[in-house]
């Protein structure tokens, strides 16, 4: 009976067969210890040297070697999953060529350069059924509000954001532009449906090379007609609510393999807390955030000098390792505690200048991510920052009529330093106040009639967000680089595979 790993456990005592993938081999005299994966699972099977040609075949078998596999499953605690396979027949589809992804350990540029065959590896491969988990949930939670899909263009004839970060394309000898938001299109369709939401990649030309960002990432923005601030604000809490309560039912035990606490999820609970962008700013020059990050400054350097002594005894406990299999474990730890210590290095040295950088922090800037660090860093749920300054935010927020000089919109950061994953405002309804602040910005208005007419026939207020999965998907699953968060991610300096 063919079945997949996944379906194991219920297949106690029974002869199956498995088709998959040598995720790795292991020879013990006269026995051949397989670890299996079918893209479902990874499962130990047993073959004997007692069964002859099968014994001979698997001995034979190469890393990533495909083949069907049949025997009889056990239950066994030290087993991954759980169970096991004594083999009883063998069947090789291919021998596979060397892998260039060993046991052994690489850098960071070699496996992105290999992605495309990095992703067979457990970390991708659990982070990548995290993301899926995250979309459905983003999905059911919208559809089962009574939101309505909406396909928004990929080429735009203008800025949705920052007019420098656009991509520019020749559309038959136009320029037009690859999007930066679905949100000005999905208006048009509020003003249909009432609820709506676009899901798809967004593209940003950000000279950037953070942690944070990609230049081709995927975004969902719901926008939401007779709806204020403070709706949108409950729209955001609710759904991240979903996500993380739907990734903590699903995959509790792929976070803890990934190394994820789970505690601060399970907090993840509404309501979050809720700040101005004026307490914030107010926080940042605040003594006691200071005092509070110069201490946190000094527990990361003894941290440091603590990983650093580790290095050094691991390397020597590899340079006086007899066996091979020892020395090649030792360069897998070696090779990960060396890129947190780089990490960490580079931490520290910019560290005290974001300090400083938070003392002086001068109001009608917007927030930088040094600064969504250290404001998220001192909370312990995803916090809300409200009514930014008007020039620092895009031109179709809405002015406050309560406070001079902001607008009525949001930042969702997430804790433990992740910063922004969400974004949205109350967009302003009033024509000549929205066409005022087109001009300000030195956009071109006719580029954006078709948006203004939506201000002259029936308008009403309305707001919307964007999450960003990529963003959500590393803070959820407490990943160092959201590169790793996208089969293959598109970076600044990096467009293959």
């Amino acid at each position: 009976m063919n079945t997949t790993i996944s379906e194991l456990a219920r297949q106690d005592g029974k002869t199956v067969t498995l088709q998959g993938w040598v995720y790795s081999k292991r020879s013990g005299g006269k026995v051949v210890f397989l670890q299996l994966r079918d893209g479902t699972g990874i499962c130990q099977c047993i073959v004997e040297a007692k069964d002859g040609d099968i014994f001979e075949s698997a001995k034979d078998l190469t890393q990533e070697s495909s083949l069907r596999l049949t025997g009889v499953v056990r239950a066994d605690e030290r087993a991954p999953g759980g169970f096991e396979i004594a083999a009883t027949a063998l069947d090789v589809i291919q021998i596979a060529d060397e892998y260039p992804i060993s046991r052994k350990a690489h850098g960071i540029d070699f496996l992105m350069s290999n992605r495309h065959l990095w992703l067979r590896s457990r970390g991708p491969t659990i982070v990548l059924r995290i993301r899926h988990t995250i979309i459905k949930a983003i999905r059911d939670y919208f559809d089962a509000d009574g939101f309505t899909l909406v396909d928004t263009p990929v080429l735009t004839p203008g800025a949705g954001e920052d007019a420098q970060t656009l991509f520019e394309v020749d559309y038959f000898g136009e320029p037009v532009y690859l999007t930066q938001t679905g949100q000005l299109y999905l208006e048009c369709a509020a003003m249909a449906l009432r609820k709506v939401y676009c899901f798809g990649p967004t593209f940003r030309a950000e000279k950037s090379k953070t942690r944070r960002h990609l230049t081709e990432f995927w975004m969902v923005e719901p926008e939401v007609a007779f709806a204020e601030l403070d709706d949108i604000v409950d729209l955001a809490e609710g759904l991240i609510c979903a996500i993380v309560e739907a990734v903590l039912a699903r995959h509790e035990q792929d976070l803890l393999e990934l190394g994820r606490d789970l505690a601060p999820l399970r907090r993840v609970q509404a309501p979050f807390d809720r700040i101005t962008y004026t307490d914030a700013a107010e926080t940042l020059r605040s003594a006691e955030t200071r005092a509070l990050l110069e201490e946190e400054l000094e527990r990361d350097r003894a941290r440091l000098a603590e990983w650093e002594q580790t290095v050094a005894d691991l390397e020597r406990q590899h340079d006086e390792a007899k066996k091979a299999w020892q020395k090649d474990k030792l360069d897998v730890e070696l090779q990960h505690l060396r890129q947190d210590v780089q990490e960490l290095e580079r931490d520290l040295e910019s560290r005290p200048q974001h300090i400083e950088l938070a003392q002086n922090f001068a109001w009608g800037k917007d927030l930088g991510g040094s600064d969504e660090t250290i404001i998220s860093k001192l909370h312990a749920k995803p916090v809300f920052v409200t009514d930014y300054p008007r020039e620092a935010k895009a031109f179709y927020m809405k002015q406050s009529a309560e406070s001079a000089g902001t607008v009525r919109n949001m930042d969702l950061l997430a804790p433990d330093g992740y910063g922004e994953i969400i974004g949205g405002s109350q967009r302003e309804e009033q024509v000549d106040v929205l066409v005022r602040r087109i001009q300000e910005q030195g956009l071109d208005p006719a580029d954006y009639d078709w948006y203004v007419d939506l201000r002259k026939y029936g308008t009403v207020p309305h707001g919307g967000f964007g999450l960003g999965v990529e963003r959500t998907l590393s803070w959820i699953c407490g990943l160092k680089h959201v590169r790793e968060t996208i089969a293959f991610p598109r970076l600044m300096g990096r467009i293959y595979p």
